[in-house]
């Protein structure tokens, strides 16, 4: 018996049966901090690259791993099946969609990733931009930051159509775990979400590494002790320890944590979000008064001691 082939066959990005990937022509758009590694996991996976970046020396090691780099945008999005952008914004994402060398050369039944942390409506708003030039587009950011985005282990949290989602779940799985939450938006509202226990935990973890410091307890051992029991998470383990270290080189910046407790704030509209608001607060005076935008969000220990007018070096 004959069996028709269907578009979504046609367009999906999977493996044959040797192993190799069809139609494996991929554009990633952003190589900073998350999105380089994310770029040699894509490559490593056996996906055919090309990546931008605004400042080109920063995209050029990739090379090494038998990416493309390309110096203009049109050049990077044309003849590609799918487009990851990882910006730092949501104003960075429309500017990229709108962008009418991007438009010109997008192919028409190609698939748009977004993998940056912007606001749903953003999404949505894109969405529909990337629409009418036949493009499709889930918004699918992560979380696990650039240790996650090394190990090809981010959680992906994803927003859109599931024919959509299917076309691309193996380029996705080259990053880490990739989750359908919903429809278009759904997935940065599932950042939101997460970004708010991130803040809200990085706070309580500053205050419990304080006041064992202040007492004289071996906080290494007593993260330790509290592994597997209700208190225990990765903040608590990776990020307590930056604090214990005084160790703040960036992996997830302050200014993007700020940023995103903004975003989850401005979704909740008329809901009240306390422990969120006096987070984002701290936030804010670590990344404005105190210097921390360009540190780690586990940084706010920093903004903590300040407020107990206790030197950072304890």
């Amino acid at each position: 018996m004959l069996h028709m082939i269907t578009p979504k066959q046609i367009r999906h990005i999977g493996k044959n049966a040797k192993g190799h990937h069809m139609e494996q022509q991929i554009a990633l758009l952003g190589t900073g901090l998350m999105g380089f590694p994310m770029a040699r996991n894509i490559a490593r996976a056996g996906f055919a690259l090309k990546v931008w970046n605004r400042t080109r020396a920063k995209a050029t090691p990739l090379a090494a791993e038998g990416i493309t780099i390309a110096d203009t945008l049109a050049e990077a999005v044309g003849s590609s099946n799918a487009v990851i952008s990882m910006v730092s914004d949501g104003g960075a994402l429309l500017q990229l969609v709108g962008d009418p060398s991007v438009q010109s050369a997008l192919q028409a039944g190609s698939v748009w990733i977004d993998m940056s942390s912007t606001r749903p409506a953003e999404a949505r708003h894109a969405a529909t931009v990337l629409a009418a030039q036949d493009v499709a587009f889930l918004d699918a950011p992560v979380s696990g930051g650039s240790k996650g985005a090394e190990d090809g282990a981010l959680a992906i949290m994803v927003g859109g159509a599931a024919d959509h989602y299917d076309r691309v779940s193996d380029l996705l799985s080259s990053m880490g775990r990739p989750t359908l939450v919903g429809p278009t938006g759904s997935g940065q509202l599932a950042k939101l979400a997460n970004q708010a226990i991130v803040g809200v935990t990085i706070a309580a973890v500053s205050e419990a590494t304080l006041l064992l410091e202040a007492g004289g307890a071996d906080a290494t051992a007593v993260r330790a002790a509290l592994k597997g029991g209700f208190a225990d998470s990765t903040v608590l383990q990776q990020h307590g320890a930056r604090m214990t270290n005084r160790d703040f080189a960036p992996g997830g910046p302050a200014r993007l944590q700020l940023k995103d407790l903004d975003n989850v704030l401005a979704e909740a509209g008329n809901l009240a979000l306390p422990a969120v608001q006096q987070a984002r607060d701290r936030f804010q005076r670590y990344v404005e008064a105190l210097g921390g935008a360009e540190k780690d969000h586990s940084g706010l220990f920093e903004e903590l001691l300040a407020h107990n007018q206790i030197a950072p070096d304890g």
